[in-house]
């Protein structure tokens, strides 16, 4: 990685630079006026996302079509004039190196990036249609998990003072998630166990003929991997599917022949359940029904290859 890479794309200048607008964000929300408090909070999101970016390689916060900030990222300084990326692919990058910004996280990201804009460059006031319980915890759900990935943290963030009020605002949000979780969870147990015995035991035959291959009409994205759970409400086979996040391969052979043997990774984004309907969005949610999100596999591949011909 290039050490003395342009300010506009250094990864510590990003980080501070997004402190210094959520500082602002917490201020205008001290004088009540939330309009400003969103916008300059949306601004620190992003700042926030780019230092994360931009501390793996600078090369992935700036615009690929631009061969001049492709270059600057390489520490070679041709122009001032740094283009970087959009918030969508900002938000999209986030989504392979921060576990658990999922897809339901990188969906709010995006609204309220599209929000920002239009409070902008239009004259539309979208800010002001927004109820402060209707974005804020989520917002410091998503930037806890930015942060978390950068080995860092609201209180160091915002100063241990200033995040008392999100960490109290997180640790609120995530008990009313898993108790709506846990509820959802119990209703679908509960009507499952309402019908006679032989209907779910009828049910229950049927689950165990479905294949992980045959359900992703069942899913609303499209995602590397679908693979089988059991559900927590009815007991029966139910699939979950997500993005992969790593694998580790490692080589065998024999006399005969050399395969690859791959550990894969994979994070949970959706849990369906065919039987019982039961239905989990994003990796919070899943987690606070009881399963993991996280996924293991392993692969075998044999390996193709020709013989030296001895060339030399």
């Amino acid at each position: 990685m290039p050490e003395d890479v342009f300010i506009a794309i250094n990864g510590d200048a990003l980080h501070a630079k997004s402190k210094v607008y959520i500082g602002r964000a917490l201020a205008r929300k001290g004088a009540s006026d939330l309009d400003e408090y969103q916008l300059w909070a949306s601004l620190a999101l992003e700042l926030l996302g780019k230092a994360a970016l931009a501390r793996k390689h600078p090369s992935l916060v700036v615009d690929p079509t631009h061969w001049q900030s492709m270059f600057v990222a390489a520490g070679i300084n041709v122009t001032t004039d740094v283009k970087t990326i959009a918030a969508k692919t900002l938000f999209e990058r986030l989504a392979h190196l921060v576990p658990r910004f999922d897809k339901t996280v990188q969906k709010f990201c995006q609204d309220i990036a599209e929000r920002r804009n239009a409070e902008l460059h239009s004259a539309d006031l979208p800010f002001r249609t927004m109820r402060l319980d209707a974005w804020e915890a989520r917002y410091w759900h998503a930037c806890d998990t930015i942060l978390h990935q950068m080995g860092s943290s609201l209180e160091q963030w915002l100063g241990a003072a200033d995040a008392k009020a999100p960490r109290q605002l997180l640790d609120e949000a995530a008990k009313a998630l898993e108790a709506a979780v846990k509820l959802r969870v119990e209703a679908a147990r509960e009507q499952f166990e309402a019908l006679k015995r032989a209907e779910r035991e009828r049910l229950a035959a049927e689950a165990e003929l479905r294949e992980p291959q045959h359900q992703a009409g069942i899913f609303k994205g499209r995602y590397d991997e679908i693979w089988v759970e059991s559900c927590p409400a009815c007991k029966c086979r139910a699939f979950m599917t997500g993005e992969q996040s790593g694998e580790d391969i490692s080589e065998e052979r024999d006399e005969h022949a050399i395969w690859e043997i791959v550990d894969r990774e994979f994070l949970g984004e959706e849990f369906r359940c065919p039987t019982c309907d039961l239905t989990l969005m994003g990796s919070d949610e899943i987690d606070a029904s009881g399963l993991s999100y996280v996924h293991e596999d392993q692969q075998e591949r044999e390996m193709e290859y020709e013989p030296d011909y001895g060339n030399d």
